[in-house]
């Protein structure tokens, strides 16, 4: 599913990674990365994702719990951004995406703990959450690349992504890793604060699928109580209009933290009919590839 080297060294050799820093940071004087398009000169003010023009993150580890093709080696070299494009009432890491705990880098920092960990051995670079700090990002993949740096990149994303951005992403990034997180718009809103999730999703998910076909793409779909995450809506999505062939994580990990333990029912874990019926539409749309967690 992953090579050994990443698609991005080819941009860095022919200096596309350089220019298109240069047109990122233009971008933030008028931030329009993601679906908000709150276009705050992030130069001078913080956006809706409460970040500036510098790069914040929490910590960057060997991350031993992602999915099998991530975790060969050492494991997966896992990058958590501070910030989020979402506000979903039940973010298990919301002390990262919603309260902006971390600490600002330097572009050539950021390229150091990437090869940080190359050098622990790990089989990718796990960006999570990476849409507000692309600038610095491939800043840092362009310095890195001069410096040794060639590990494949994941893009581990909410999916709540505007399909221009995904754009300059292609050839950068060798594998999605994607979340579909609810198929109805009313629960996006009630639940991640945005009114369009659902319409922005699959556009997103078509673009990724264009540059990276199925054996670049793992879709994840948490299971929420009461179907709310729209599990079989989901599945028919992918399967009628990407391929039965993407991989599927289906997680049954689901537990309320946060806002969510005043929320019913997002108050309470999953049952277990709950989660096998989320296995059955697995079967019933024919998908070939992906892992269900053990509940």
């Amino acid at each position: 599913m992953l090579t050994e080297r990443g698609i991005f060294l080819e941009r860095a050799a022919s200096g596309e990674l350089r220019g298109l820093a240069e047109r990122l940071s233009q971008v933030l004087t008028h931030c329009e990365l993601c679906p908000r398009r709150c276009r705050v000169d992030r130069t001078r003010h913080i956006g809706y994702c409460r970040q500036s023009a510098a790069v914040r993150l929490t910590n960057a580890v060997v991350h031993t719990g992602e999915e099998p093709p991530l975790i060969v080696g050492a494991g997966s070299g896992a990058v958590f951004f501070s910030g989020c494009t979402l506000g979903c009432v039940y973010c298990q890491n919301f002390g990262i995406s919603q309260q902006n705990r971390g600490f600002d880098y330097t572009d050539e920092a950021l390229a150091e703990i990437f090869l940080s960990l190359q050098r622990a051995g790990v089989s990718n670079l796990n960006l999570v959450s990476p849409t507000p700090h692309l600038r610095a990002i491939v800043s840092a993949l362009d310095i890195g690349a001069r410096r040794g740096l060639s590990l494949p990149v994941v893009y581990n994303t909410s999916s709540y992504d505007n399909v221009e951005t995904l754009r300059w992403m292609d050839g950068i990034v060798d594998l999605f890793l994607a979340d579909i997180r609810y198929t109805s718009e009313e629960y996006g809103l009630k639940y991640s604060g945005v009114k369009d999730y659902w319409s922005v999703t699959q556009k997103a998910l078509r673009e990724m699928f264009r540059q990276v076909g199925s054996k670049g793409m793992i879709i994840r779909l948490l299971v929420l109580p009461d179907g709310i995450n729209g599990t079989r809506e989901a599945l028919r999505f992918v399967s009628e209009e990407l391929s039965t062939k993407v991989y599927i994580s289906l997680m049954s990990q689901y537990f309320p933290v946060y806002k969510a333990l005043k929320m019913p029912p997002l108050n309470r874990r999953i049952t277990a009919r709950e989660y096998e019926e989320a296995r059955g539409f697995l079967e019933e749309f024919g998908f070939e590839n992906g892992w269900c967690q053990d509940f």
